[in-house]
């Protein structure tokens, strides 16, 4: 390659400064020149597509990979069930944001969904449970909450519990998310307010799920309202009471529109299609979420509430016929595993998932424990069962075992 001479290149550099010092001289008071574009960096990726409609659709759902060690420590302890096991930690679950200490999580579960979309370059859907309501669980004990209204609890839920979840949404723009807004919540309003605790938790559960759904709305995240289950909401007065509590939260969030739609039988045992039950139905004429969507669906948009697209939790409700009383809602012995996670496996529903992680507890049988609820004590209980949310292992093994459909194929039968 030719060398430069010298002089020629002290001429140049000369000549370089003198017009670098004309330029600086002319600018005066004038605006500053932009500076030199960087070099332009290569294309990236095209973001996965968002979707105005079902969520689940045309997407990957995420597993939750906490919920994979969960089922690890079983396979440890039983290996005679890992087939069945090594399947379990494969199904997409849903991740429980029930505390202050796991909001700083969400955003690292998002990365770890954005790793996997930008790897298979189509949309992968993760679906967060929010549950941290001040006086949280207030007809029931085995799963009250750290927030109390008496307290500030409310002013901490909005700004600490909900705002930290906002942030960590709105710094991933381009995935899927999925939001299920506080389960049980809204329905105590609507049937156990001669509760005292759910009555000194009313105006903390509107206020905080209408803040809840105004700071999470946004083009990617799809929210549903928790509505309950059959056994609950079934009878015609409860779903009108229903709906007007959620008219009223909705309109005071902003708009009937935010929503997406509700989440049906969250942490339940209600079959999608009528068994043969121990139970009195004790006149409720909705005796599975297939016929209780249904009719509520009608009934909300009557009520002018006009998303009723559905997500159902079959986590735990392959099997019917297992409970003395409806309500028995607590680590129900007999329970099996249900549908699989997908969508749009029914008209009207935007998909089936497994909310409820299967194997965490609903709540101690330990009479003695703090948190003990008298349901978890009943008949139809499971025993030596762990504080609510934790893992459960022999009660792990009997939803894999009385899966319906079974997990892995057993003898003589087709897989599935």
């Amino acid at each position: 390659m030719p060398t430069v001479p010298r002089v020629a290149l002290a001429v140049s550099l000369a000549l370089a400064l003198a017009l670098a010092l004309a330029l600086a001289a002319g600018c005066g008071a004038s605006e500053a020149a932009p500076p030199a574009a960087p070099p332009a960096a290569p294309p990236a990726a095209p973001p996965a597509a968002l979707t105005t409609g079902n969520p689940f659709a045309g997407a990957t759902l995420f597993v939750n990979p906490d919920y994979a060690r969960k089922v690890e420590a079983s396979i440890a302890r039983s290996p005679a069930d890992a087939p069945a096991l090594r399947a379990l930690q494969t199904v997409p679950t849903a991740i429980w944001i029930a505390r202050l200490a796991t909001v700083p999580k969400v955003g690292a579960y998002l990365d770890a969904a954005l790793a996997q979309q930008r790897r298979e370059g189509r949309p992968v859907v993760t679906v967060f449970v929010l549950y941290d309501l001040p006086d949280r669980d207030c007809h029931a004990n085995a799963s009250q909450g750290e927030l109390h209204a008496a307290s500030g609890g409310l002013e901490t839920y909005k700004r600490v519990f909900v705002d930290g979840i906002a942030a960590a949404f709105a710094a991933h723009p381009d995935q899927r998310i999925v939001a299920i807004i506080e389960p049980d919540s809204l329905p105590n309003l609507a049937t156990n307010l001669d509760d005292p605790r759910c009555a000194a938790a009313e105006h903390g559960y509107r206020e905080g799920t209408a803040y809840a759904i105004a700071r999470l709305s946004a083009p990617n995240v799809s929210l549903y309202l928790d509505t309950g289950h059959s056994g609950w909401l079934g009878w015609p007065d409860n779903q009108t009471r229903t709906a007007r509590v959620f008219r009223e939260v909705l309109d005071a969030a902003g708009g009937r529109g935010l929503i997406r739609g509700f989440a049906s039988n969250v942490a339940n045992y209600s079959v999608l299609d009528a068994a043969t039950e121990r139970f009195d139905y004790q006149g409720n004429p909705t005796r599975d979420e297939r016929t209780f969507h249904a009719q509520l669906s009608a009934t909300y948009t009557a009520a002018g509430l006009p998303n009723v697209a559905w997500l159902v939790d079959t986590g735990r409700n392959g099997v019917g016929g297992i409970r003395r009383q409806w309500g028995y809602w607590c680590n129900n012995r007999g329970a099996g595993l249900g549908e699989r996670p997908r969508a749009d496996p029914a008209p009207g529903i935007d998909a089936w998932y497994w909310v409820k992680p299967p194997g965490e507890s609903d709540g101690t049988s330990d009479p003695t424990a703090p948190d003990y609820d008298p349901d978890c004590g009943k008949e139809d209980a499971a025993t030596s069962a762990p504080p609510a949310g934790e893992w459960f292992h022999a009660y792990a093994l009997d939803l894999v075992r009385n899966a319906r459909p079974p997990l892995v194929a057993r003898p003589g039968t087709p897989g599935r």
